[in-house]
């Protein structure tokens, strides 16, 4: 495949049925055969190849890559509820009302600081703790902020690999943190219950960097630096339109509840006579299925419309959380709760990419006066990401609130009436209201 390039470009991204897939084009003359004696064309423009999007052994490298990185990155947060469980029962930790804090401070700041790491990635390319106090600075804080710096460019580069099958190749690799949440919870469980707290982080903190390093020879750009130029990260005018600000309020309020039963189901299930294995088994169970559901919602935003893939997703998941979760005091029964939310909540980010599509197509924000686009599509998910993270750092403080002293306990039926109620009911109706677009969008609002 040929490649021409001059001072004004367009990526065939972008421009789907304008130019011949696999090809980046200058302007509007298509290109032309190459010199055999100077390597350039017969209006004296370089050429040079380019792998194929939507396939070829690049793609499929960087795609795998992807895929452990986001394992390796989100998989721990998303298995704190074994470091919750484990934190409440031993010292010096055990009682302290602000041990969620860790959690949501771990996944909320890797989603609030996406769009600032990815528009500085795309403008310059290429254990001791004490107190709580301590793990939130270092398990939270720090943990997200470099994680975020090490996950962005696989959000960045994406889009330059994955065109037609953008929304299968994103849920395949988010589909990574379900991954790393099945096997993760068992090794930290072991490794905590073995050696404490202080050895299992910085045994993960090493393992992190031996198994990221061979990474990072495959997430590299498809594109060249010239033809990406013309992209302005930080233009985020889209963030201010009706449709995506629709998108933004639902996104918000499912990352209100979504968080709560990664944190608490361990601990619930403690509640209800599990031990320390049947406890983690619930995250596995969560996270497992969670691998699946995220690959078959990626794949279904390429044909579906995405309110009504987002609908899917909310009906699913609120539906599972009061039928099952709600009245669940057996181990069976909260099980097959882990399996429905995994399936149907954990790829509700999934379909983030059919948002992407939406926004830039509706509004026709993605052509520039150049004819290439004037701001960077991916930041629609980055600011995404951010309205996420606002719901996750505000869930750990809320959680705290809806089982402060055990309401409903006793007064209630099924697992309502275990002093998680509030709690299970609050996850339920925000997962319910996540699907509001698919309602909005009919009334035409949207």
């Amino acid at each position: 495949m040929t490649v021409t390039t001059a001072t004004s470009s367009t990526i065939e991204l972008r421009h789907q049925g304008d130019i011949t897939p696999g090809t980046l084009q200058s302007g509007t003359r298509p290109g032309t055969p190459p010199s055999e004696e100077d390597g350039l064309d017969v209006d004296g423009r370089q050429e040079f190849s380019l792998p194929p999007v939507d396939g070829g052994k690049d793609a499929w490298f960087f795609l795998a890559a992807c895929f452990f990185v986001e394992a390796l990155t989100w998989g721990f947060p998303f298995s704190f509820g074994v470091f919750q469980d484990y934190y409440s029962t031993h010292e010096p930790f055990a009682g302290s009302t602000q041990i969620p804090i860790i959690g949501t401070c771990a996944m909320g700041i890797m989603y609030l600081d996406i769009p600032l790491v990815m528009g500085i990635q795309r403008m310059y390319p290429r254990s001791f703790s004490q107190t709580v106090g301590h793990l939130i600075i270092t398990q939270g804080i720090f943990y997200a902020i470099g994680g975020s710096i090490s996950y962005c460019p696989c959000l960045l580069y994406m889009d330059e690999w994955f065109a037609k099958r953008k929304g299968l190749a994103y849920g395949i690799m988010w589909s990574g943190t379900g991954l790393a949440g099945f096997s993760l919870p068992l090794i930290l469980e072991f490794f905590l219950n073995k050696y404490g707290f202080r050895t299992t982080l910085r045994i993960w903190a090493v393992s992190l960097l031996v198994l990221t390093m061979p990474l990072a020879f495959f997430i590299k750009p498809r594109l060249p630096r010239t033809a990406t130029t013309h992209i302005k990260p930080f233009k985020l005018g889209f963030a201010l339109t009706k449709t995506f600000m629709l998108h933004q309020i639902a996104n918000i309020v499912q990352g209100l509840g979504f968080f709560l039963p990664g944190i608490y189901l361990p601990t619930y299930a403690r509640s209800i006579g599990a031990g320390t294995f049947t406890s983690a088994l619930t995250l596995l169970l969560v996270n497992v299925t969670s691998t699946f559901g995220c690959a078959v919602m990626g794949s279904l935003t390429d044909h579906l419309h995405v309110t009504t893939c987002l609908m899917i997703s909310a009906v699913g998941a609120g539906l599972g959380t009061f039928l099952l979760w709600g009245f669940a005091t057996s181990l069976p029964v909260l099980f097959v709760f882990c399996v429905a939310y995994g399936l149907f909540a954990g790829p509700y980010t999934s379909a983030w990419t059919g948002i992407m599509k939406q926004v830039t197509t509706e509004m026709g924000m993605h052509r520039g006066a150049g004819g290439g686009s004037s701001f960077d599509p991916t930041m629609v998910i980055g600011v995404l990401s951010t309205g996420r993270g606002i719901g996750n750092i505000v869930s750990g403080p809320l959680s705290q609130v809806l089982i402060k002293g055990m309401p409903w306990k006793g007064e209630a039926l099924g697992g309502y009436g275990t002093g998680y109620g509030p709690l299970i009911a609050f996850t339920g109706a925000t997962a319910i209201m996540s699907g509001a677009t698919f309602v909005w969008r009919r009334l035409g609002w949207m």
